[in-house]
């Protein structure tokens, strides 16, 4: 039976968005400014391991009379894989969750200082070209590098950074801390929220997870996948819209804009307006902000 739309928001909505709070390149407020330029009416900021762009997004949503979706990706890691969990509507100050994070962060930061040292014995870059690229409190990451390598002018933009020296076969490659997916899907649960597998289907190295362990996350509590990205495969998609059929669970569809990050759009993909009440409905941990 289908649910019915909330009559307090309306889409289209795109739950899949970052700021400069991680990898992104424009404020909460600028992110939101893009997505309502582009058609969008309900959005998520789903910054890498930080919530600290909420306030933010949300005064920037209600100005513009949008719903405001609160929620994060959160890191993880399955094998070689690397997988990120969509979280939605959970309680940020959730003390297993928080702790999580910061343990992620920390990791990662120790990690990025080290891929520059390497870089810099064969490069001019230094650690504080790194922190030039970032904001206050920002997740420091690979994306913040790339940005560090086309401001010295030594690639021209995040794609050739990603396709050259920063591709793990060049040697600079250094791992980081995630949780295993079981242990994201329980933090998320936990905390209240709704966990949603992102671009789960891309091609080559991060590939699919096993069917079987993908049914392993849904008894612990996995909501659905993002499905309508434009990094997953047909076929992939079409393996998980019969999964997700079988299990009954959420799809979503979203953009995963990073600004000047990626080429992506805001509202490229989007979420039915019944798979957002689904999402609502289902979620204990905080309540989307409306206009």
């Amino acid at each position: 039976m289908a649910v019915a739309p909330s009559p307090r928001f309306a889409g289209p909505s795109d739950l899949h968005m970052h700021s400069n709070h991680s990898d992104g390149t424009q404020s909460p407020a600028e992110v939101v400014r893009q997505a309502h330029a582009h058609g969008v009416r309900t959005l998520a900021l789903t910054d890498h391991d930080r919530t600290t762009g909420w306030d933010e997004a949300a005064e920037a949503s209600a100005a513009r009379g949008m719903t405001f979706i609160p929620g994060m990706e959160l890191s993880a890691k399955h094998e070689w894989r690397s997988v990120h969990v969509l979280g939605y509507l959970f309680d940020p100050l959730d003390a297993d969750l928080v702790a999580e994070t910061d343990r992620i962060r920390g990791d990662r930061i120790g990690r990025a200082e080290r891929i520059v040292r390497s870089i810099g014995r064969d490069y001019d870059l230094d650690w504080d070209d790194v922190l030039a690229q970032t904001t206050l409190d920002a997740t420091v990451g690979r994306p913040h590098i790339a940005d560090a390598l086309i401001a010295r002018g030594i690639v021209r933009d995040r794609t050739e950074a990603f396709d050259g020296i920063l591709h793990p076969r060049e040697g600079y490659y250094e791992p980081h801390y995630a949780p295993d997916p079981l242990t994201a899907v329980r933090l998320i649960t936990g905390a209240g929220g709704v966990p949603i597998i992102a671009h789960p289907v891309t091609a080559g190295r991060d590939r699919m997870m096993p069917v079987p362990f993908i049914e392993r996350l849904i008894d612990a509590g996995l909501g659905g996948f993002e499905i309508d990205h434009r990094e997953n495969t047909e076929a992939g998609k079409r393996t998980l819209r019969a999964l997700a059929a079988s299990h009954d669970l959420i799809v979503t569809g979203s953009s995963d804009y990073h600004g000047a990050g990626k080429p992506n759009l805001p509202g490229e993909n989007t979420t039915s307006d019944e798979m957002v009440q689904r999402l609502i409905e289902r979620a204990t941990g905080t309540t989307p902000r409306y206009p």
